[in-house]
């Protein structure tokens, strides 16, 4: 076997840690940072060392943002007293994209999960209890994905907040049991946010 360069091993390791990104996916990359001009592996640095200082939670709904509020918050046309609630921002650009809601959102950073230790605690749902309160939110519609975690976590939020006295619905599970919402097509991720249904 070939000894590679220790610099090399480094960089192979550290795009392996990256989703998606198998030892063939992360030595086609490597290669080709190697092999493109200079500048343009010198600028992919500048620019996730740029993202890294630069990105970070919108302070009201958990979406990315380099401002205080990211753009939808800051959106004075979005409807008011609905909140969509998501595990992660790339769920939040998923409904985006399907241009099927016209809400708020509030991002919980994950769900629910004993055997990996996240708690409750771990999870954006105190923010979520003072948007409510706050925002005089009328409806939250629970958008976690169909999974273990994401059901439970669903089921746990409807209980929590059911003493808020809003109107609490799900989508609809037209997106595959154990899929992520991020993957799912507009058309399957607006029919179920059109046949969200109340969660009891």
């Amino acid at each position: 076997m070939v000894r590679l360069p220790s610099a090399l091993e480094i960089v192979l390791h550290e795009l392996r840690r990256l989703p998606g990104v198998g030892r063939r996916a992360a030595e086609r990359l490597a290669l080709h940072l190697l092999e493109a001009p200079a500048e343009d592996a010198l600028a992919l640095a500048r620019a996730i060392e740029q993202l890294r200082h630069e990105v970070h939670a919108c302070k009201v709904c958990g979406n990315f943002t380099d401002a205080e509020l990211c753009s939808i918050c800051a959106d004075e046309r979005r409807a008011t007293g609905q909140l969509c609630v998501v595990e992660k921002p790339s769920d939040l650009w998923a409904f985006e994209q399907a241009e099927a809601y016209r809400g708020r959102y509030h991002v919980l950073g994950g769900t629910l999960s004993p055997l990996a230790g996240v708690t409750a605690d771990d999870l954006s749902i105190a923010a979520l209890e003072n948007r409510i309160a706050s925002e005089q939110i009328k409806e939250v519609i629970l958008a976690t994905n169909p999974s273990v975690d994401g059901d439970a976590t669903a089921i746990y939020l409807a209980h929590r907040l059911a003493a808020l006295g809003v109107k609490i619905t799900r989508i609809a599970q037209g997106v595959p049991l154990g899929g992520h919402l991020d993957y799912a097509d507009a058309g399957t991720l607006k029919l179920a946010l059109e046949g969200r249904r109340p969660l009891d």
